[in-house]
């Protein structure tokens, strides 16, 4: 136990302001700025740092290039590599553009198109990606063979300290530009880079600020790792959330985060697209689902954050938009809005027709319906999906399909069932 913490290297933050003087130049300075409704609905005074405004649309590229810009010119000669899905990839081509550095990524083939075409897009005759493997973790184990047998630098997504110090200059940012106390700054962990830079600048500047890190509740790697006390690798995760869906976090980004950060909260992926919806909604600002993580946990917090400065860092912007009608059907049914229903008819005319009447709602939609008459049967099942204008327009409808004694089953609450029908 001993030896393992001595491998470990926390972000400096002398080493976070020279990175800030490798960054000039090459990242946007992103604004911090007070939220009108955000601040009206929570009754504080809540500030979000658009790092989905950074050349990349996420904080990313400031890791990668701190890292690449501390490599010594032999090893940036033999060219850097990575592995990644996302915004890490992005950040990574952008710096081997802008520096001339020749590098490699590694990205599964269920990558989107429109990743891998941004990818290249930033990167031009400086990146070559290779698509390989379903998974992360494929492309990660080929990232690393090429590394081992080509000599080339790996840059680590998250853990590695020249990336967290790099990351960590999004917090000098944040407290150079503003004038007034932070009670509480709110950061998305995936797998802890931002987090752990972050609050080694807060720590240090503002030891007052309450430093809360946010994670998707169906990938909860850091605050599992924390309670159990030791970096933790889960079985299994929901990938949805996919800039903060990690099964395991960093040792290194671990041991800052538990030393730095005073909790973690998990928000449901349904609650994030709520949050993403209402963004683009209300603010014009389209968030990824790791971007909108922070303001999605003001609702987690709103009791304690009345009356206080509140910083929710914006951590990216890079939405696809085929993403939309799932982002919506998450939203809707985290919000109580959709359900869905095998209703076993009557096989007789006018069945349907009393449904209709006698039991559905003045504002309740029909968005879904599948059946096929079985002739041989008294009762025909049909897969029904109903929207509701409100959700307290739930139980009534439960109660009217009871008292016309329709045979249904509920499947929202039967996960197994609902993934393999819908």
């Amino acid at each position: 136990m001993v030896e393992a913490e001595k491998k470990i290297t926390f972000p400096d933050l002398d080493n976070i302001y020279l990175a800030a003087e490798r960054l000039r130049g090459v990242v946007t300075h992103t604004p911090l700025q007070e939220n009108v409704n955000l601040s009206d609905r929570y009754q504080a005074t809540i500030f979000l740092k658009r790092e989905d405004l950074q050349v990349v649309r996420s904080y990313k590229i400031r890791g990668a290039y701190n890292k690449m810009a501390s490599l010594p010119k032999e090893a940036l000669a033999k060219g850097v590599v990575c592995a990644s899905a996302g915004n890490h990839a992005q950040g990574l081509a952008y710096a081997c553009r802008k520096m001339g550095v020749k590098g490699r990524i590694f990205m599964p083939t269920t990558t989107p198109a429109q990743k891998v075409k941004q990818v290249r897009m930033f990167g031009k005759e400086f990146v070559d990606v290779v698509l390989t493997g379903d998974t992360y973790d494929d492309a990660y184990h080929s990232a690393i063979e090429y590394v081992n047998t080509h000599d080339s630098t790996f840059v680590h997504p998250f853990d590695d300290v020249q990336v967290m110090e790099g990351q960590g200059t999004v917090g000098l940012e944040i407290f150079k530009d503003s004038n007034f106390k932070i009670d509480y700054l709110l950061m998305a962990i995936g797998g802890g880079g931002l987090a752990s830079g972050v609050s080694t600048v807060f720590r240090q500047l503002s030891p007052k600020t309450k430093l809360i890190g946010v994670e998707p509740l169906g990938s909860p790697s850091m605050k599992v790792s924390m309670d159990e006390g030791h970096v933790v690798t889960l079985e299994e995760i929901d990938k949805f959330v996919d800039g903060a869906a990690v099964k395991r976090v960093g040792d290194m980004t671990f041991e800052v985060c538990r030393q730095n950060l005073e909790r973690v909260v998990l928000v449901p992926e349904g609650k994030v697209c709520t949050t993403i919806l209402r963004l683009y909604n209300e603010e014009a600002i389209v968030a990824e689902p790791a971007g909108a993580l922070t303001i999605a946990a003001l609702d987690f917090l709103k009791d304690e954050i009345k009356g206080k400065n509140v910083v929710c860092l914006v951590g990216g912007g890079n939405n696809d938009i085929t993403r939309t009608e799932e982002i919506k059907e998450r939203s809707l049914l985290y919000e109580g809005l959709k359900h869905y229903f095998i209703i076993r008819f009557a096989q007789r005319a006018g069945a349907m027709r009393e449904f209709l009447s006698d039991v559905l709602g003045p504002n309740d939609d029909i968005t879904l319906f599948e059946y096929s008459k079985k002739t041989n049967r008294e009762r025909g099942p049909a897969l029904v999906g109903i929207e509701l204008k409100s959700k307290a327009d739930f139980e009534p409808l439960l109660i009217r399909m009871q008292d016309a004694r329709i045979h249904f089953e509920y499947l929202n609450d039967k996960p197994d069932l609902f993934e393999f029908l819908i």
